[in-house]
C-alpha cells in the first residue's frame, strides 16, 4: 500500500512536469533538449556545483560533462562563476532564464502544498512535513545536495 501511494505520487509530478515541459516548448526561445533540461534541472539542484561535482554526481567523464555545460551556457541556462575563495575554481550557477524554465515545476508543487494545507487539518500538515523532513534528512542518502 505504502509503496504503491508513493509511487503514484511521484509518477504524477514527473508527468505533470513533462506535460507543462511540452506544453510550453514552442513558445520557448533555443528550447533546451530533454537531457539538457535534465542537466539544468541537476546543476540548479546541487547548489552550485564545479563542472567536477556535476560530472561525479551523474557519473560521466569531465570532458563529457563541460560538452553539456557549454551547450547550457550557450543557450543562457547557467553561468559559470569563479570561486571567492579559490580562483582557479569555478561554479555552475543557473540564471534568471532557466528559473523562468524551471517554474513550471516548481508552480505545480505549489499548487500542490496549497491544496494539501486547505484540504488537511493543521496537524495533518505538521505530520506531513515531518514526514517529508524525515525522508529528506535521513532516507535518502543516495543524493547529498550542498548547501549554499
Amino acid at each position: 500500500m505504502l509503496e504503491q501511494s508513493f509511487s503514484e505520487v511521484y509518477k504524477k509530478f514527473k508527468l505533470r512536469y513533462y506535460q507543462n515541459v511540452f506544453a510550453h516548448a514552442p513558445e520557448r526561445e533555443l528550447s533546451l533538449t530533454t537531457t539538457e533540461a535534465f542537466c539544468a534541472e541537476i546543476i540548479g539542484a546541487l547548489n552550485n556545483p564545479t563542472i567536477n561535482e556535476f560530472a561525479s554526481f551523474i557519473n560521466i567523464s569531465s570532458p563529457n560533462a563541460t560538452y553539456r555545460v557549454n551547450s547550457l551556457i550557450q543557450k543562457g541556462y547557467i553561468e559559470k562563476v569563479q570561486s571567492e575563495t579559490d580562483k582557479r575554481e569555478y561554479h555552475l550557477r543557473t540564471t534568471e532564464k532557466y528559473y523562468k524554465y524551471y517554474n513550471i515545476s516548481q508552480s505545480y508543487v505549489d499548487v500542490v502544498l496549497s491544496r494539501v494545507r486547505e484540504s488537511c487539518s493543521p496537524e495533518e500538515v505538521e505530520v506531513f512535513s515531518r514526514v517529508l523532513d524525515k525522508m529528506n534528512d535521513e532516507l535518502m542518502p543516495e543524493v547529498e545536495l550542498r548547501h549554499s
